[in-house]
């Protein structure tokens, strides 16, 4: 199975270094000092949102069943048949926000200066070189981990295990806590 980011809620503490590398990532200089020098300026697909205490980095979750494919009424939106990702072509975004609306985890948004859909590509030229996306290189927690979802599994089953066995308390919440609390709070 391929490598997708999963995201580990309870580790975010909301640097939004993510927000930059990909900015940055996207940019045409493809450097910090560059990048913020463009006009227009790169534009970030992945969002840092607060939730009560904690920090969720929301972005395009490249659905299997993508709500954004099914109502682009322009063929815009699509799944790459190498990656498996969902991209927007430009060229073919009428900027209807089609895509926006559906996105059940607000992982598209508005480009404001040029009026097409903005959203998380998986950085395919990063991954063909063998490199994880800009956010999950960034991110210096390892909320973010470009794993296959076996592999992701594996380390969960593995804390569990630690914690079953050794006596191992959980260093921090896990993303269960997390959802039970702002539940309660909201």
């Amino acid at each position: 199975m391929s490598r997708t980011i999963f995201t580990v809620t309870e580790r975010c503490v909301a640097c939004k270094s993510c927000e930059i590398a990909c900015a940055v990532e996207h940019s045409q200089s493809k450097a910090l000092a560059g990048a913020i020098l463009e006009t227009p300026p790169p534009q970030r697909r992945i969002s840092v949102e607060g939730v009560g205490a904690y920090s969720y980095p929301s972005r395009c979750q490249h659905c299997s069943d993508a709500a954004c494919i099914t109502a682009c009424p322009t063929g815009a939106m699509q799944r790459d048949g190498g990656t498996d990702k969902v991209f927007s072509d430009h060229d073919k975004c009428i900027g209807c926000w089609m895509c926006v609306v559906v996105c059940p985890f607000g992982g598209v948004t508005a480009d404001p200066v040029g009026k097409k859909a903005v959203k998380c590509d998986g950085c395919p030229e990063r991954t063909a070189r063998g490199e994880a996306p800009a956010c999950v290189a960034a991110c210096p927690t390892d909320t973010l981990l470009y794993l296959t979802p076996e592999e992701f599994a594996a380390q969960r089953r593995q804390a569990t295990a630690r914690a079953a066995v050794c006596g191992e308390q959980p260093a921090q919440t896990n993303g269960m806590d997390i959802l039970r609390s702002l539940k309660r709070t909201h």
